[in-house]
C-alpha cells in the first residue's frame, strides 16, 4: 500500500497544485479584500480550523519559520469571515482545474468517477493526529464533479501532509530543517537558495545549518552526509506509509480504476504546470 499512497500522491498532487500555482485562486482572494498572495493563503487553508491564534496555524503547518502565521492570522480574518475565503479557494480552484482540463475532459463520465472514488477514499480516512485533514473533513463535500474531485484531493493531501509532519517530529527534523533537506534532495546547493529558504534571515539559516552540521545530517560544504540522506528516506518512507489508509476504502478493481481515470487528468494538470 506503500506504493500506492506514492502513486495516488503523483496522480493527485497537480489537481491541488492549482490552489498555489494558477490565478483564479489568487483572484478570488484578491476580490474578498486579501491584500497579498500570502494572507490569502494561510487565511484560506487554515480557515477549516476556525478562528484559531496564529501558534495553532504554525503548530499545524509546521513548516513556516517562527512568526510567519503570525504576520497573516488573525490579522486576515478581521474583516473577510473564513468562510468566505474558504468559497473563494474552491471557487478559484475549480475554475483553474477545468480550464486546464477543457470542457471535454472536465465534463467526462471519467472525471466524475474519480472524483467519486477520490471522496471514497478521503472521507474514509483515520482522522485521529490529523488537524488539518479532520478541519477539511467536516466541510461539506461539493456536489459540482469538478470541485468535488478537488476538495477530495486536497483533502487527502492535507492527510498525506499531516503524516508528514507526525514523521518529521518523530525524526526531530524542524520544519525550516525539512526544508534544508527537501532542497538538498532537489540538487539544490546552497540549500539556503532554495525559495522556501533565501528570504528568511541570515542568521536564522546560518544557525539551522549548523543545528544539521552537528547532527551529522549535513557535511561542511552545506551537502547530505549519508545519515542525512537516509533520514530524509525514512521520513519519506514513513510519510507513504502513514499516507496509505485511506485507499483501504477501495477495492482493488476500484484502485486500478482510480489511477486509470486520473492518469489523463494528472497528465493534462501536469503538462500545464498546474496554471
Amino acid at each position: 500500500m506503500t506504493h500506492t499512497a506514492r502513486r495516488m500522491f503523483e496522480l493527485l498532487e497537480p489537481i491541488c497544485l492549482v490552489t498555489y500555482s494558477a490565478h483564479e485562486c489568487n483572484e478570488e482572494l484578491a476580490a474578498l479584500g486579501h491584500r497579498t498572495y500570502w494572507d490569502g493563503y494561510f487565511a484560506s487553508r487554515a480557515a477549516p480550523l476556525g478562528r484559531v491564534p496564529a501558534e495553532v496555524v504554525h503548530a499545524a503547518f509546521y513548516s513556516f519559520a517562527e512568526g510567519e502565521a503570525a504576520r497573516h492570522i488573525p490579522s486576515a480574518w478581521e474583516t473577510i469571515p473564513p468562510e468566505a475565503s474558504l468559497a473563494a479557494r474552491e471557487r478559484g480552484s475549480a475554475a483553474s482545474v477545468r480550464r486546464i482540463l477543457g470542457d471535454e475532459l472536465a465534463d467526462s463520465p471519467g472525471l466524475v468517477r474519480a472524483a467519486d472514488l477520490t471522496t471514497k477514499a478521503a472521507m474514509n480516512a483515520p482522522m485521529e493526529g490529523r488537524v488539518m485533514y479532520a478541519g477539511m473533513r467536516a466541510l461539506p463535500v461539493p456536489s459540482d464533479p469538478v470541485a468535488r474531485l478537488w476538495h477530495s484531493a486536497t483533502m487527502l493531501r492535507e492527510h498525506r501532509a499531516d503524516g508528514h509532519v507526525a514523521a518529521l517530529v518523530g525524526a526531530r527534523i524542524g520544519g525550516t530543517e525539512a526544508h534544508v533537506l527537501d532542497a538538498l534532495e532537489r540538487g539544490i546547493h546552497p540549500p539556503e537558495s532554495f525559495g522556501r529558504l533565501h528570504h528568511l534571515p541570515k542568521e536564522r539559516l546560518a544557525a539551522v545549518m549548523e543545528g544539521l552540521r552537528e547532527r551529522g545530517l549535513v557535511d561542511t560544504d552545506g551537502r547530505f552526509t549519508d545519515a542525512g540522506r537516509e533520514t530524509k528516506q525514512r521520513v519519506e518512507a514513513l510519510t507513504d506509509e502513514l499516507a496509505a489508509p485511506p485507499y483501504d476504502a477501495l477495492s482493488p478493481a476500484e484502485l486500478d480504476e482510480l489511477v486509470d481515470e486520473l492518469e489523463p487528468i494528472a497528465a493534462t494538470l501536469t503538462a500545464a504546470g498546474s496554471q
